[in-house]
């Protein structure tokens, strides 16, 4: 059984930057839309990260990332705080 996702209508997203600032096309809406047609487009550069802020505490046991397109990083790095 998969587990229950823990981002909701009421978890708060930041992004660094959206592609061209373009965010009807390429915004953070799309990182949690479950349309796999659609995605968070960052600009380009180094350093470019994503912020979840839950409405109560919170206990990861995954964190699945898809990159779109053969693009990837090198380097994740999972903060959390508590």
């Amino acid at each position: 059984m998969p587990a229950e996702p823990l981002v909701c209508a009421d978890t708060a997203t930041r992004v660094s930057s959206v592609l061209n600032r373009d965010v009807k096309q390429f915004g953070k809406k799309h990182m949690f839309d479950a349309n796999e047609e659609t995605c968070w487009n960052s600009d380009q550069g180094s350093c470019q990260w994503v912020t979840l802020d839950f409405p109560r505490t919170v206990r990861v046991s995954q964190l699945h990332i898809q990159f779109q397109g053969g693009f990837s990083s090198r380097l994740c790095t999972l903060e959390g705080e508590g």
